[in-house]
């Protein structure tokens, strides 16, 4: 009997010390966010003319036509920041083109007005530029859009890359 008593003070024991392992663990405090949520920018700029998502901001250009295309950037209007100018423009396939010095598609600032700036281009500009039409109409052009962005207290945003569909 007495192996029997020891048995269930021993699991008794053992209960009792998990049990306050397990109350004593705390939640840690992520900002309000998980783990596996996005880190949302102070800043989010955004694609005032996008017309879908393909799965980032996409804008629209016309074979037909002169081929001219804009891509307009907005900040929040609840935002207290506004856009001093489009610093750099690149296209590529990946962000690393916007992060050097050369190569940019567009070397000249382009000023902001209050919360947007509208970056201009064409097609023939964009083939001149390196860029490549796809084969067939209603398809993506085969590079996108980056933009480096400096607000007016001198802070920086990468955009999301913008994608182009080049349409009938």
């Amino acid at each position: 009997m007495k192996t029997i008593a020891m048995s269930n003070s021993f699991k008794i024991s053992a209960i009792a010390i998990l049990f306050t392992a397990f109350a004593s663990c705390t939640k840690q405090d992520l900002g309000g966010l998980n783990q596996f949520s996005d880190i949302r920018p102070v800043n989010p700029i955004t694609v005032q003319n996008a017309v879908d998502y393909r799965p980032g901001p996409t804008v629209t250009v016309s074979k037909s036509g002169t081929g001219a295309f804009s891509i307009i950037l907005a900040l929040p209007a609840t935002s207290a920041r506004s856009i001093k100018e489009i610093t750099s423009v690149a296209i590529s396939t990946s962000y690393t083109a916007i992060e050097g010095t050369t190569g940019l598609y567009n070397t000249a600032p382009i000023p902001g007005s209050g919360k947007t700036a509208t970056f201009n281009t064409s097609l023939t500009e964009y083939q001149a530029k390196g860029g490549k039409l796809p084969p067939a109409t209603n398809a993506e052009l085969t590079s996108q859009f980056y933009f480096l962005v400096t607000l007016d207290d001198g802070s920086t945003v990468l955009t999301t890359p913008v994608r182009v569909l080049y349409l009938d």
